[in-house]
């Protein structure tokens, strides 16, 4: 290859704006203005060589005298996300949409979840596209973080578990994956010029883990650098991260990509081993020539990325010449997408068991979401599906009756409230939601006729904005009437209440939780939503979701709530203030490892529903809990048996939490070391449990002595149903430290940081 070809390889071919028209022959491209955001200038090749899949989100430069192909990059957390109307093209191009992540972790189910990547990566491979960027597997540090609906977890382990069987079912189709955003990618609030503060055993323990985990277990064929800044330094420009940490200790075999724009140095990027560049532009190609010729840039590096890059094409459909059917399995997946959805919805109350519904009663439909349910959230997690089946259409499906003169008072009021909206707003701004319309006088009304009420509750959020406390954390005021309305109504004629909460992320429910009889915590369950919240609410899923991710009784209680999402800093001389790019910014993780149930359970706050939680139509009892020793050795097993004490069938999530001795350093009450999700079992039905642990799972990382260190001592072994639920415990002992790793001091914090300790 020749030093111009290898400097296009590393280089994306630029964004094209559909119906912008190709430079005139040698006329230099121009940056491209989308409201106020600038995009660099794009390689002409981009307009004259069409694209393959409409709407996917790259492409790498094809070198056709070497046999090299381009390959086509998707986005898609939640389902690929391609143009499904296209000029001149009678076909259309849906894809599916799936539930959001944090709904697939709460099934706590890798299996399920690598059926989830398996059909994804089929409508991938049969749409031709190469690699998807997804997983996305940020831990969720704040519950006002925008995209926490694309994240699994505030823990570890489970991002790293989920992540890993997402890949591995995608990949199985022979096609790529991008897991993202590595690393620190915690909020959206200025987040292309952020500075992330923290320390270098909270980024292990809790903001690097899950993607080692990810990257030991599934091997993903890319990784994508994150927008933000750690400890002063782009991320894509961090070689101890991306070089170090990534390729070194973990033995990460693919290329790393940027994400759309980010970093700001191609030179620097190309130094840390950031092999790609997202969208890319000729004046880095150009920059990168130049580089080599000054020496600011090895041939030896530039080959190394080109390498990286050159041994993934070799994977790729595209290289192999597959000829992609444009006809993926849609309806199947749709039946996929409808029982992940089921299987991680999350049953938050049950009072006086409200839940089921036998079928046939009739219904009173409440919230402007149960007529316009929320299937994912926006951005590059938006799906392009043929439909989405609303609670409305869902509950009909099965035999209830729902109230006509109500839902079509809902119907009128939705369209006239659409139709009012702006029209042409840019893509990085979120729609304002529609506020739920005064329900006073039909709520007496249908309080008579009704057999019971349901009530949704629907939250959105997407790229580039946080949410916030007010209305959007908390319910708006219009919603504390409407629970209230309906609750004291149909309570006073002695019929229950079920409210359903069709969000992305976590809300305030401590409040008004008392008001209602049930709650279904639904999340965004994708294009199936209405057929799978109906499923759960007749009883044909019983529902078996735990809580990923903590609920806590008011936003002070959180965390990071005095530390997100950050503080402005000045801006530079000349600079202003962009919708996208934000300012610079700096937020300092000063709970480190703090983070979610570690903090309540160390602390100990009482959270609104803890981490682990969810309520079944049946009830589960643990015992027999063993380990195979009282001393710890070469690893140590656990084994549980779990028993359906209860009348119907249903699965149960036993999960293991571990207290490590704290003489040396600083840990949390307990952490999360394995979880496992029975088989459905009938009513008095057992099943035996085993889990294993080495010394590595028993380790902590002191930053003193560069190293996980398990420390000696006693260690507690706790066997519940969620983090305050703890039905058995066993011990052992660890009669000398193991150095499990060594590792180089690497992402040192440019001051100290005041860090949270139980000490």
């Amino acid at each position: 290859m020749t030093l111009q070809e290898k400097a296009k390889l590393v280089v994306g071919m630029g964004f094209k704006m559909p119906g912008m028209p190709s430079p005139a022959k040698g006329e230099k491209p121009k940056p491209i203005d989308i409201g106020g955001f600038i995009l660099p200038p794009t390689d002409p090749g981009a307009y004259d060589i069409p694209e393959k899949v409409p709407g996917a989100a790259g492409r790498t430069h094809a070198i056709p005298r070497l046999g090299i192909p381009s390959i086509t990059f998707s986005d898609g957390p939640a389902g690929l996300k391609i143009d499904p109307i296209r000029p001149n093209d009678k076909n259309t191009y849906y894809a599916t949409a799936f539930p959001v992540a944090t709904l697939l972790a709460s099934s706590w189910d890798t299996t399920l979840v690598k059926k989830v990547g398996t059909a994804f990566g089929n409508e991938a491979h049969e749409y031709g596209v190469d690699i998807v960027l997804a997983p996305a597997l940020n831990i969720q540090r704040n519950p006002l973080g925008g995209r926490n609906f694309e994240y699994y977890s505030e823990d570890p382990l489970i991002s790293g578990r989920m992540t890993a069987a997402m890949v591995k079912g995608i990949q199985s189709n022979g096609v790529g994956t991008s897991i993202k955003h590595f690393a620190a990618n915690n909020q959206e609030t200025n987040r292309m010029q952020v500075n992330t503060v923290v320390s270098e055993r909270a980024m292990r323990e809790i903001y690097l883990k899950g993607f080692e985990m990810a990257v030991k277990l599934a091997q993903p064929w890319t990784v994508m650098s994150s927008y933000n800044k750690i400890n002063g330094i782009y991320t894509s420009e961090r070689r101890d991260l991306i070089t170090g940490i990534l390729k070194g200790e973990w033995g990460f075999k693919g290329f790393v990509m940027t994400d759309f724009m980010g970093g700001r140095d191609a030179i620097a990027q190309m130094n840390a081993g950031n092999d790609w560049l997202l969208p890319g532009s000729p004046d880095q190609s150009d920059a990168i020539v130049a580089a080599v010729k000054a020496g600011t840039l090895s041939i030896s590096q530039l080959d190394a990325n080109v390498a990286r890059i050159l041994n993934i094409i070799l994977k790729t459909p595209v290289f192999k010449g597959y000829k992609y059917s444009n006809k993926p399995d849609l309806e199947g997946h749709a039946k996929v997408s409808r029982k992940a959805a089921s299987e991680g919805m999350v049953l938050l109350k049950n009072e006086d068991e409200a839940l089921p519904l036998a079928s046939g009663k009739r219904l009173a439909l409440f919230g402007n979401t149960s007529y316009d349910i929320i299937a994912g959230g926006t951005g590059s997690g938006t799906v392009n599906k043929a439909y989405t089946i609303s609670l409305l259409q869902g509950l009909s499906n099965v035999g209830y009756k729902v109230q006509k003169q109500l839902a079509n008072s809902y119907i009128d009021y939705l369209a006239d409230a659409k139709a009012k909206q702006p029209k042409n707003v840019p893509f990085f701004i979120i729609p304002s939601a529609i506020p739920e319309m005064d329900m006073t006088g039909a709520i007496d009304r249908d309080a008579d006729s009704a057999d019971a009420a349901v009530i949704t509750i629907g939250r959105s959020g997407g790229e580039w904005a946080d949410r916030k406390v007010e209305n959007d954390f908390t319910l708006t005021e219009a919603e504390k009437r409407l629970i209230n309305g309906v609750s004291n109504a149909f309570h006073a004629k002695g019929k229950k209440v079920v409210v359903i909460l069709n969000i992305g992320g976590v809300i305030e429910t401590a409040s008004w939780r008392d008001k209602v009889d049930g709650i279904l915590l639904a999340w965004q369950p994708g294009q199936e939503a209405g057929n799978a919240i109906a499923d759960v609410l007749t009883g044909k899923v019983n529902p078996s979701g735990k809580l990923a991710t903590t609920f806590p009784v008011d936003y002070p209680d959180v965390p990071s709530a005095k530390n997100f999402p950050g503080r402005d800093l000045p801006l530079p001389p000349g600079q202003t203030v962009n919708p996208m790019l934000g300012r610079p910014a700096e937020v300092n993780y000063r709970e480190g490892i703090y983070v979610g149930y570690r903090f309540y359970d160390s602390f100990r706050i009482k959270p609104a529903y803890e981490f682990g939680y969810g309520l079944s139509y049946t009830k589960f009892e643990p015992s027999d809990v063993k380990a195979s020793s009282a001393n710890f050795t070469n690893g140590i097993t656990i084994k549980v048996a779990i028993k359906n004490t209860g009348k119907v069938a249903g699965k149960e999530v036993v999960q293991l939490y571990l207290s490590a001795p704290n003489q040396t350093l600083d840990k949390p009450e307990q952490e999360l070391k394995g979880f496992a999700k029975t088989v459905l079992l009938a009513p008095g039905q057992s099943q035996i449990l085993a889990f294993r642990l080495n010394a590595a799972d028993l380790a902590s990382f002191n930053t003193n002595r560069s190293a996980w260190i398990a420390d000696a001592g006693d260690y507690k072994v706790k066997i519940g149903i969620s983090s305050r639920d703890i039905a058995k415990t066993v011990s052992f002992k660890l009669t000398k430290e193991i150095v499990t790793e060594k590792t180089r001091r690497s992402l040192t914090p440019e001051f100290a940081i005041d860090e949270l300790t139980d000490r």
